[in-house]
């Protein structure tokens, strides 16, 4: 989920931090240039993790700035395709579940009504009138809700990085430079919730026993 990126950049250093140590004036214009942003291919910045070296302190000619040739890592953040991950419901629509990790939000479950590789439906699924999403298990008595802020577990099945728009549609939704794709159909996978009760009553019927 989580590795170290090694990167080489020029980075240039503006007038307003020349008075600064220069390894602090490099770290700050970093962290403004990379925390917090998308790499595209490599995934989301969480941090600057070090510097390697500094070199350089080139001044082009009509410009205030100092460029360095800076190599430094970053930590990323960018799920392995399979990797099984704990996130928290904050939104669905007919379409999919959306779910969110705290500091990264663009990660989606489609195809709530999907099949298996065999074509045989795994559990059927409706909105009910408050739009939250139920599901039936074959063979399982009960329904199983996936409520809204309810923790759910879920496999990445792709992470992609799409390319900028040249138009933004005013009424959609706003661009994502990332975007994670993942599916909850598995055991183990889904709901807290759902694992938490099959659980209890396993327990209950051997206590019985």
């Amino acid at each position: 989920m989580f590795f170290l990126s090694r990167i080489e950049y020029k980075l240039p250093i503006p007038p307003r931090l020349l008075s600064r140590p220069l390894a602090d004036a490099v770290k700050e214009e970093l962290d403004r240039i990379f925390l917090d942003k998308i790499i595209p291919d490599l995934g989301l910045c969480v941090t600057v993790y070090d510097i390697r070296s500094i070199d350089g302190g080139f001044i082009p000619q009509g410009d205030g700035v100092v460029i360095y040739e800076v190599v430094f890592r970053l930590v990323m953040f960018r799920p392995f395709i399979g990797e099984v991950i704990v996130g928290k419901i904050e939104s669905s629509n007919a379409n999919s579940l959306r779910v969110t990790l705290g500091f990264f939000s663009d990660i989606y479950i489609p195809e709530i009504r999907q099949q298996n590789a065999d074509g045989i439906s795994v559990y059927g699924a409706y909105r009910n009138a408050d739009g939250i999403w139920v599901c039936n298990f074959e063979g399982v008595d009960g329904e199983y809700p996936i409520d809204l802020d309810e923790q759910i577990r879920f496999k990445v099945k792709s992470v992609k990085f799409p390319p900028i728009p040249v138009e933004q549609d005013l009424n959609g939704e706003p661009f994502a430079p990332m975007v994670i794709i993942g599916n909850i159909y598995g055991d183990g996978l889904g709901s807290l919730s759902w694992w938490g009760a099959q659980g209890e009553e396993e327990e209950e019927e051997v206590l019985e026993k």
